[in-house]
């Protein structure tokens, strides 16, 4: 059985950080009901938007195994439908900007009122009290607030957007663990409860070693390094042929990984040369031994240099980039690369969830269409007929 069998949830997430948190909780199992505006669903649907009719990548990426209702909460008919559906889930999400559920009157009093036992999500980008609760968020504002873009960047360059989205994913999984420590509590206690999370707070635990390691407790700011997060020859390297990507990332950090790596790169003898006999030694003549390490890896792919690395003991990793995830052997061999067909894309590739479990299985469904559900859960929840639902849909309520 998979882990979560029996959770169910209803998804009013949009865009990233709500909908990773629903898609993990997917992912182990739980049912996933997601909760659409008729006219355009959820505003990812539309992100990077091509010929793919309101099913973008963007979308498809964050929201498989999912089911869509599209339901119109602003209208009463469509809100009484809601709060009818309601008692039949365990969990309520939804990471709307700042005012929206209080608008549409389905705050936690309001749905508690309802569903005494509710588990009540929101993430939100600074929480939902404080001098800065009525500001909205996106994952690079989480990001600029909680600091990732200070500590990125050249040294003596201004700070750079972080590649990866952890303002908003990151927030999503740690939302997601909240839910499943709640679910336990309730297993145990009965009672439901409220959840917040702010993306500026959960963006710093991804800030933890830095803030450790060089903010002196608050009394400093932590500084860019650019690409050297450690001793020399902790760096970036590049690698034949030379493009924007043919670059190898090496970090030896012990007395022993830095000998075997002197005897991998075909150098014993730096092992011994006075010049780099001591870590600060090799802080000293950091621009030479980066040097010696180029040479060598300028005669070599990043992934022969990091297969003669690896394989001798040295940690790093050639710099993969998108394209080549979907066809890295690795991950293909370990499953985690799941080909499906979508409508719109046709046959396509998509990264996985990196949790495995012995016990648990659940495999990977396509992402849903806008209300592609919504016949069906309406009907199986709340017994409505045919003729309902086409009223329904005339009227606007449902799509």
């Amino acid at each position: 059985m998979a882990a979560l069998d029996g959770m169910r949830v209803l998804d009013m997430t949009q865009y990233e950080a709500g909908t990773s948190c629903t898609q993990a909780l997917a992912w182990l199992g739980a049912e996933i009901v997601k909760i659409e505006p008729p006219e355009n669903g959820d505003p990812g649907r539309n992100v990077g938007l091509g010929k793919d009719g309101g099913y973008s990548a963007y979308f498809c990426n964050w929201n498989a195994n999912k089911r869509s209702v599209a339901l119109n909460l602003r209208s009463d008919e469509g809100r009484d439908l809601f709060l009818k559906m309601l008692p039949g889930f365990d969990v309520f999400v939804e990471n709307y900007g700042p005012g929206v559920v209080d608008r549409l009157n389905i705050g936690y009093e309001a749905l508690k009122a309802v569903h005494p036992t509710l588990i009540y999500a929101q993430l939100k980008g600074f929480g939902t009290y404080g001098p800065k609760a009525g500001y909205k968020s996106f994952d690079m504002v989480a990001q600029a607030a909680a600091g990732s873009f200070s500590v990125t960047g050249e040294a003596d360059g201004r700070p750079l957007l972080p590649g990866p989205t952890t303002g908003d994913s990151g927030t999503g999984v740690q939302l997601g663990m909240a839910i499943l420590a709640a679910f336990i509590q309730r297993e145990r206690t009965g009672e439901g409860q409220s959840i917040e999370i702010s993306m500026q707070e959960a963006m710093t635990y991804f800030m933890r070693t830095r803030i450790a390691t060089a903010s002196a407790w608050g009394t400093k700011a932590a500084g860019r390094n650019g690409n050297g997060a450690g001793l020399p020859p902790i760096e970036l390297y590049p690698c034949t042929p030379f493009g924007p990507n043919d670059w190898i990332y090496v970090m030896p950090i012990t007395g022993g990984q830095w000998d075997v790596f002197c005897t991998a790169i075909d150098r014993p003898d730096l092992t011994v040369d006075e010049r780099f006999a001591a870590p600060q030694d090799r802080v000293a003549h950091a621009d030479v031994l980066y040097e010696i390490v180029a040479e060598w890896t300028r005669a070599r792919t990043k992934f022969e240099a990091m297969e003669q690395l690896a394989g001798a003991g040295v940690p790093c990793s050639a710099v993969q980039d998108t394209a080549e995830l979907h066809n890295d052997p690795h991950l293909i061999e370990r499953g985690f690369v799941h080909n499906l067909d979508l409508p719109h894309h046709g046959k396509v590739p998509l990264l996985g969830f990196a949790p495995q479990m012995s016990e648990s299985s659940v495999d990977l469904d396509a992402p849903p269409l806008l209300g592609q559900h919504t016949d069906e859960v309406l009907a199986a929840e709340l017994g409505l007929d045919d003729s309902a639902l086409t009223q329904l849909r005339e009227s606007g309520v449902i799509r």
